[in-house]
């Protein structure tokens, strides 16, 4: 692990509708680190799905420079997650979200359950990211309107089609839930779209999506990237979940290149320093 030391977050102190404006001004991508509270994530299942444990590792991530903390108590990766009840879902994070929020960075709240999300907008979290871009419940788009906070608009699909041409069925996908979101009255500035990296896609489709996503500036909207212990890094070195630390970096960094604006890492120092480097290196070109 590479040291780091603690600092103030950019947007600590923050205002719920001044979020998102400070993130997106820093003069490198910002670093959303991720908390799954669930004893099944695929690459940290059950490793901080008690409180304290989970309050360490926030605050950990915090100290390393995660300028958001993003918090999921239901898995929902790529290949293999079992739904969970909202009741279940409320019952990970009653224990811990707000003492979470309380650390001073902002919190995302990782459901696809509107009841979820609503709980958590109401102690401490600030951001909605939505895994079904607002397409899976249809109370979602309403409970972001009505509390305009940010929403991160992930693509997903049921399951991987390596037929279909990717970049198209992400353009489709966006466009659905921007009519689902414009309808519902969430302003265009309050959105982050996320081409949902391992959701739905064969490992050669999440590379394609890395390496086109210049494409999806066509939005006019700022781009989240989650590459992080992604099972595409496996198909070039095969490697487990903690082992792909190098492929996790090498992808962030392109996808900063190609204009992502937030990444979403589980190596929070890492990725920070790596992410401040190549932007001061640019900054001497």
């Amino acid at each position: 692990m590479i040291a780091a030391k603690p600092r103030t977050s950019a947007v600590s102190g923050h205002a719920g509708h001044a979020v998102l404006p400070a993130l997106l001004s820093m003069p490198y991508p910002a670093v959303m680190g991720v908390l799954n509270v669930t004893p099944d994530s695929f690459s940290d299942g059950g490793q901080f799905s008690t409180p304290e444990h989970a309050l360490a590792q926030a605050r950990r991530m915090i100290a390393e420079g995660a300028d958001i903390i993003d918090i999921g108590a239901e898995s929902t990766r790529p290949y293999g997650s079992e739904p969970i009840s909202a009741e279940e879902e409320l019952g990970r994070l009653q224990p811990m979200l707000a003492d979470v929020a309380a650390l001073g960075v902002p919190v995302s709240i990782d459901s696809m359950k509107s009841a979820v999300v609503g709980w958590a907008l109401d102690h401490g979290a600030v951001i909605a990211n939505d895994v079904w871009g607002l397409q899976r419940d249809p109370d979602m788009a309403g409970l972001i309107a009505e509390r305009g906070v940010p929403v991160i608009i992930m693509h997903n699909r049921e399951h991987a089609d390596p037929a279909i041409d990717i970049m198209q069925d992400i353009a489709a996908f966006f466009a659905r839930s921007l009519d689902i979101a414009a309808k519902a009255g969430i302003s265009s500035d309050n959105i982050v779209l996320d081409p949902g990296i391992g959701f739905g896609k064969t490992p050669e489709q999440s590379m394609i999506a890395l390496a086109r996503l210049r494409e999806l500036q066509s939005f006019g909207l700022p781009l989240l990237v989650g590459a992080s212990r992604k099972r595409f890094i496996s198909t070039v070195t095969p490697s487990e979940p903690q082992q792909r630390l190098g492929g996790s970096i090498a992808a962030h960094l392109l996808a900063a290149e190609s204009g992502a604006r937030i990444i979403r890492a589980h190596d929070v120092a890492e990725t920070v320093q790596a992410l401040r480097v190549a932007a001061a290196i640019r900054e001497q070109g």
